[in-house]
């Protein structure tokens, strides 16, 4: 592969560009960013690649186009970028649910250029350059998504392409990939925030100083909430359909719990209680998180 464009330059594509650099797997990476606090970042910690100004020609000298923006800007790019796009070019994206954007792309790609969406399954609660880490993706799975219209040889070469990155991949179809995101990040996300959200209401409410008490369980709440907000909105929004399933499922569960314990119900209690255990410890044997005080993260 000669010639990479990140467009985006946040936290996931400064790391991507990061990892790039440090393989090898381009012989020149070019950056488009339009925001000017982010030129900035990058200019000051002098990350690698090169800063362009005319997104048309850089995507005309790229093989590989990596998208690493809010889902709600892809339809504005693509459009600025058709008449630079050949079928021969790789298109992918980051983004974080598949089925609304991917009817975006559909609508407004040219015909004859294919897209294979992607999904590294990482990331963390800050943003921006800065905060990229060339190992972000190390060990962590990738999702492919393969449709009517995928072109088996851009899925080929994205393959091996995630691999070399350092991630572990897994393809599926996007309604597949929707549902499950729905209910292990999206709706993870969303209780992080309604959490954190009452946690604010109950101190107003009652004016007592909560936060300064805040213990793990709140604390790691608070970390997720802390995750890019635009990015947020533009998933649940993009995964509506299946976050509002999600949701019902959850207050489904939460009012059961309501339930056990208004009744006193000790034998139903605890049979969920035991039961919610098993999946940290499944979790802990994929290997997907550590069972170190504080998760392995201090």
């Amino acid at each position: 592969m000669k010639n990479v464009l990140i467009i985006g330059c946040g936290l996931l594509g400064s790391s991507l560009l990061r990892r790039i650099h440090k393989k090898k797997l381009a012989k020149k990476i070019f950056i488009y960013e339009k925001s000017k606090k982010n030129i900035s970042k990058i200019k000051r910690f002098k990350l690698p690649g090169i800063l362009v100004r005319k997104l048309q020609d850089a995507v005309t000298q790229s093989d590989l186009i990596i998208f690493c923006i809010p889902m709600s800007e892809y339809k504005k790019v693509i459009l600025k970028i058709n008449n630079n796009l050949t079928s021969k070019k790789i298109i992918t994206d980051i983004g974080s649910s598949k089925s609304k954007s991917s009817g975006i792309i559909k609508k407004n790609l040219k015909k004859q250029v294919f897209w294979t969406s992607s999904h590294p399954i990482t990331g963390s609660e800050v943003s921006g350059p800065e905060h990229g880490r060339e190992d972000l993706f190390e060990n962590k799975w990738c999702v492919l998504i393969k449709d009517k219209r995928t072109n088996s040889r851009h899925l080929k070469f994205l393959s091996s392409f995630w691999k070399k990155i350092g991630s572990k991949v897994v393809i599926m179809n996007s309604d597949k990939h929707d549902k499950i995101f729905s209910i292990t990040s999206h709706l993870p996300h969303l209780i992080a925030y309604n959490l954190v959200k009452s946690a604010q209401d109950f101190e107003k409410k009652q004016k007592y100083d909560l936060i300064k008490y805040s213990a793990g369980g709140l604390r790691d709440f608070s970390r997720i909430a802390a995750s890019n907000e635009i990015m947020w909105r533009d998933i649940f929004f993009d995964n509506k359909k299946n976050v509002i399933k999600a949701i019902d499922l959850f207050i489904k569960n939460l009012k059961a719990f309501q339930k056990d314990i208004s009744i006193k119900s000790n034998k139903s209690l605890l049979k969920k209680l035991v039961q919610t255990k098993k999946v940290r410890a499944k979790i802990i044997k994929l290997k997907q998180d550590t069972n170190k005080p504080d998760f392995g993260r201090n």
